[in-house]
């Protein structure tokens, strides 16, 4: 597809590189020998610099040690979904899309590498695994989510996850998955006050927003947010066994 022909998705509040872009993607099902992707008719141009698309047997890539219905995260797919992760399980098929990029200034290749992603769906793919969200998704549920005018809602690309702080009673820790997709690092709200989760999901749900289009946030830098009296400070860090990469941490008053 000619680059002038597909609809643009900007990053207005993109000011300078993040980290690296990582894209990561499992497509299981049944494919013709000769793969012909119609990715154009999604407005995609094809797979960005930097990401390939490798074709395995399932039955090979279960040896694999990092094969990604097994273990912990087997595990979590089995749990959310049953008849999803049995029929990936059972595809004779695997194709694997992963790549890293340069933080780019617009989410072209985002929309590029989805339109590669609905034409495997069109062409025997079955179900669509994002390892960096934690979630299987069948081919149709893919569709709905992902296939939206203009690119789906921010909300749609990462996870967010609630659950207790160890150490303080009736606060809560709220962090995303999946940002990476985005140059961008995860967000980490600690010490979240039960009678703060909305407001607190809400906030979480604007920033990966403002990050996803481009923003990015500064070591000690302070982020006033409606109805709390003291701006949240800003802290930066890499935490692999957390997050894989790096990650922005914001301390609830």
């Amino acid at each position: 597809m000619n680059d002038s022909t597909a609809a643009r998705w900007p990053r207005p509040y993109w000011r300078q590189p993040g980290e690296n872009v990582l894209l990561q993607f499992y497509v299981f099902g049944g494919f013709a020998r000769d793969l012909a992707i119609p990715a154009g008719r999604y407005d995609s141009r094809g797979l960005p610099e930097g990401v390939e698309l490798k074709r395995f047997q399932n039955a090979v890539l279960r040896d694999w040690e990092g094969y990604p219905l097994a273990g912990a995260l087997g595990e979590v797919l089995r749990e959310e979904s049953p008849e999803v992760y049995e029929a990936a399980r059972r595809a004779p098929e695997v194709l694997v899309i992963r790549g890293e990029l340069a933080d780019p200034d617009s989410l072209d290749y985002l929309r590029d590498t989805l339109g590669v992603i609905a034409g495997l769906l069109d062409v025997g793919g079955g179900a669509v695994l994002d390892p960096q969200i934690l979630s299987l998704f069948a081919a149709e549920d893919w569709r709905q989510r992902y296939l939206v005018p203009g690119g789906a809602p921010p909300r749609n690309h990462v996870l967010i996850l609630r659950r207790e702080e160890e150490d303080a009673a009736g606060r809560s820790r709220i962090n995303t998955r999946g940002m990476r997709k985005f140059g961008r690092p995860d967000l980490d709200l600690r010490y979240v006050p039960d009678t703060a989760l909305d407001r607190a999901g809400a906030l979480c749900e604007q920033l990966v927003e403002l990050m996803m289009l481009g923003a990015d946030f500064v070591d000690g830098q302070r982020l006033e947010v409606e109805g709390l009296a003291t701006a949240l400070a800003v802290q930066r860090g890499i935490d692999e066994a957390e997050f894989g990469h790096a990650y922005v941490a914001l301390r609830w008053p």
